[in-house]
């Protein structure tokens, strides 16, 4: 087994792990918020802290040289070239709700690129993994809609603008609300519609399995698109910013083939990376 492949299968068995123990101890009223990071909004709950501390200490006493990147605070440099990356819940404001729509993502980087990714989504009995030159595959479990088992994914190819369903999400400031409002003015029509889901992970897994044909959001971290990207990329997409920028904060920008360079040059001249 290459090291890669090592990594995404601690990467899966630590994310089903933290996904069950989401589910299983939700509290029944919903969990409690404890902190409030960019706006009153944007929530972290008591769930999120513990989700990541127990993947970072299943990968830990697996792999105890390696560094992390959490979400929630539990960083640490590492004395090897692999680093963690760590959302424990994506789509918390989703999990607060008791909404299906949220992931917990965990990639492993080397030497700084992605080489293996999971994205677990419990209530939807769904993990999407990739490998780095191995492609990206859907694991279903029994009784989701999709059929049990798993299928290699591939990303909606050279759709047209106008029938392209594109996925987006709205950062939590009042002032980049209001641009983001401001450019959806122009995409709206242009493109068949939106889907706002309210999980980066969970958008990025759908555009990889084709249910949506291509995906943009303002705001995004190092922790909710590096599994996603990789699953994406994988799957025959492209993943970045805006006039060959990385994806990142200013913006993230994904679609396979046509479609990714299509919606880029829509967006370019409404000026979505700014608040």
């Amino acid at each position: 087994m290459s090291l890669p492949e090592e990594l995404l299968e601690l990467a899966v068995a630590t994310a089903r792990e933290a996904g069950r123990m989401l589910v299983d101890k939700r509290p029944a009223g919903g969990p409690d918020v404890v902190q409030t990071k960019s706006s009153p909004t944007d929530v972290v709950t008591q769930m999120d802290r513990a989700a990541e501390r127990l993947i970072i200490e299943r990968i830990r006493a697996a792999r105890p040289d390696d560094g992390f990147l959490g979400e929630e605070g539990g960083s640490h440099a590492g004395d090897s070239e692999v680093r963690w990356v760590i959302d424990p819940i994506d789509g918390t404001v989703n999990y607060l709700y008791d909404l299906p729509d949220w992931a917990v993502s965990i990639a492993a980087e080397v030497n700084g690129v992605a080489v293996a990714g999971a994205i677990e989504m419990p209530r939807r009995g769904e993990t999407y993994t990739a490998v780095r030159g191995g492609g990206a595959l859907l694991h279903s479990a029994t009784g989701t809609r999709e059929a049990t088992g798993t299928r290699e994914l591939r990303c909606n190819a050279d759709v047209p603008l106008d029938r392209m369903l594109v996925a987006t999400g709205f950062g939590y400031a009042a002032e980049r609300r209001a641009h983001q409002a401001t450019v959806l003015t122009a995409v709206l029509p242009a493109i068949r519609d939106i889907r706002r889901g309210g999980s980066c992970c969970v958008d990025m897994c759908a555009l990889a399995a084709g249910r949506v044909d291509a995906y943009y959001e303002r705001g995004v971290q190092a922790w909710d698109i590096a599994a996603g990207a990789l699953i994406v990329e994988e799957a025959g997409g492209r993943v970045g910013g805006l006039n060959g920028a990385a994806a990142g904060p200013e913006l993230a920008v994904a679609g396979g083939p046509g479609v990714f360079e299509a919606l880029h040059d829509l967006l370019v001249p409404l000026d979505p990376a700014r608040d």
